[in-house]
């Protein structure tokens, strides 16, 4: 607790210096490095509150406008900018016919249909875990050959790439071990690929340029001239993607 502020803290002996984030449910995670003093912590809380209250009050207008899903047959899922319709299909073969491969994944992208077998598509809570494994799997595989291309072109070497739940964050880069790790939140593969593509190079940015201050916009503009068009797109059709939020 600082100042009546709640944080949960996550201490790394790779991090150098101390950072915050907003998680999902508006709840604040502080991380710092090992070792690091509590009464620097508590200056550095103190320093970030005008933001802290910015990024709240963003997170909470975000989880207002995210739209909530049923994940009934018929609703409609988009994948790299395209609609693909959610099709409940008996878990013993597809909708074609073609008997599913053994411990396959309960949802799968067929002639144009995002099945789900019937054994999930039951339980919102299945069928959302599922899905969410799909991006994340689909989004990993899409990436694999996308992060080379852009990583030679920001000058950095090519980091690790992984796709996971971030809460409302489309991406992150963390410094480390080898090139660093860039992640991605699995909603992300639901926007246009050219804003994937934004996400991607926004991320290689840092391995650069920590923060977003002058020096971080003039690199990014260098790879990515119209940067900024793309990111207003971003914040806007950002609004509109199904970040795994379900209808009560």
């Amino acid at each position: 607790m600082v100042d009546g502020c709640e944080l949960r803290v996550r201490i790394s002996a790779r991090r150098r210096r101390i950072g915050l984030t907003v998680e999902r449910d508006r709840t604040l995670t502080l991380h710092v490095p090992r070792g690091c003093e509590l009464r620097r912590v508590r200056e550095f809380v103190r320093g970030s509150s005008a933001w802290i209250d910015d990024k709240t009050r963003l997170s909470e207008q975000r989880r207002q406008l995210h739209p909530v899903r049923t994940l009934q047959d018929g609703e409609i899922h988009r994948y790299l900018g395209r609609d693909y319709r959610l099709l409940v299909v008996d878990g013993e073969g597809s909708a074609g016919g073609e008997p599913s491969r053994v411990n396959a994944s309960p949802v799968r992208l067929v002639a144009g249909r995002l099945q789900v077998d019937s054994s999930v598509a039951e339980n919102p809570a299945l069928i959302r875990a599922a899905l969410a494994d799909w991006y994340t799997r689909a989004g990993q595989r899409w990436t694999r050959g996308r992060l080379q291309p852009w990583a030679a072109r920001m000058d950095v070497p090519e980091p690790e790439v992984r796709v996971r739940d971030l809460g409302h964050r489309w991406g992150s880069y963390r410094a480390g071990p080898a090139n660093g790790i860039v992640s991605l939140h699995w909603a992300t593969f639901q926007l246009p690929i050219h804003l994937v593509d934004y996400v991607i190079a926004h991320e290689l940015a840092h391995a650069k340029v920590s923060g977003h201050g002058p020096d971080y916009w003039r690199l990014l503009g260098r790879a990515l001239p119209e940067c900024r068009q793309i990111k207003a797109e971003l914040d806007e059709l950002g609004r509109r993607v199904w970040m795994g939020d379900l209808s009560t």
